[in-house]
């Protein structure tokens, strides 16, 4: 069988050491990655979709208050936007890392915490691609089945996180800061988001886990 083809989202600017993370990712699980970004053509078919990590999403989609000094991306914004509202309906395989764990909420409108450091008094401040923060799962998700552990250790990279849950998500995995750090639909076979990078966690059979399940997903009919 053909690699079915992934379509990864990302900035215009993502470094080319980001994009090879997220390349590797899908290659190495038998997936066929293409890099989507507001300057590129979009294609009319995905067997998969990651909606990928990166900046802020804009305060005004999700009903929150507007932050000073941080970066935002528009564009981004309605290209994601548009690709969860073509490909969800197709019940396409969805991942959302990061920001695209928030993204896929606020589409399904759900709102965001703008800035947990703000609201979360005395919270440690934790920015590392190493696996620094202990995540507990839910032992009845579609998430723990796919890991196969009830908590990992992840990384962290976010200052903005899911506060209300969407229509049809439910909230599978927090910190122990109590944080939203995994949801997932109830109304979709695959559409999962991680508050963390499994990307950049290469050597992790949980992570590695998780982007394999994505790839195998997009192979099956539907």
């Amino acid at each position: 069988m053909p690699r079915p083809l992934i379509g990864i989202t990302t900035s215009d600017y993502k470094s080319q050491l980001a994009w090879c993370f997220d390349w590797f990712a899908v290659w190495r699980h038998g997936g066929r990655p293409l890099r989507l970004s507001p300057s590129r053509p979009l294609p009319e078919h995905l067997d998969g979709l990651i909606i990928g990590g990166g900046d802020d999403i804009q305060a005004h989609l999700y009903g929150g208050e507007v932050q000073l000094d941080v970066r935002m991306d528009p564009a981004r914004d309605e290209l994601e936007l548009d690709l969860l509202k073509r490909f969800i309906p197709r019940h396409t395989p969805v991942l959302g890392i990061c920001r695209g764990a928030q993204l896929i909420n606020v589409h399904l409108g759900g709102s965001l915490d703008p800035d947990i450091y703000t609201t979360h008094e005395g919270l440690k401040r934790r920015r590392t691609v190493l696996p620094r923060k202990t995540v507990d799962i839910v032992g009845d998700s579609q998430l723990y089945r796919l890991l196969g552990v009830t908590w990992c250790r992840v990384n962290s990279l976010h200052h903005q996180a899911v506060n209300r849950a969407g229509q049809g998500i439910r909230i599978v995995a927090r910190d122990r800061d109590g944080l939203v750090q995994g949801i997932e639909s109830t109304e979709h076979a695959f559409l999962i988001g991680v508050q963390w990078h499994p990307e950049w966690l290469i050597f992790n059979r949980p992570q590695q886990r998780l982007i394999r399940a994505l790839v195998k997903a997009a192979k099956a009919p539907r």
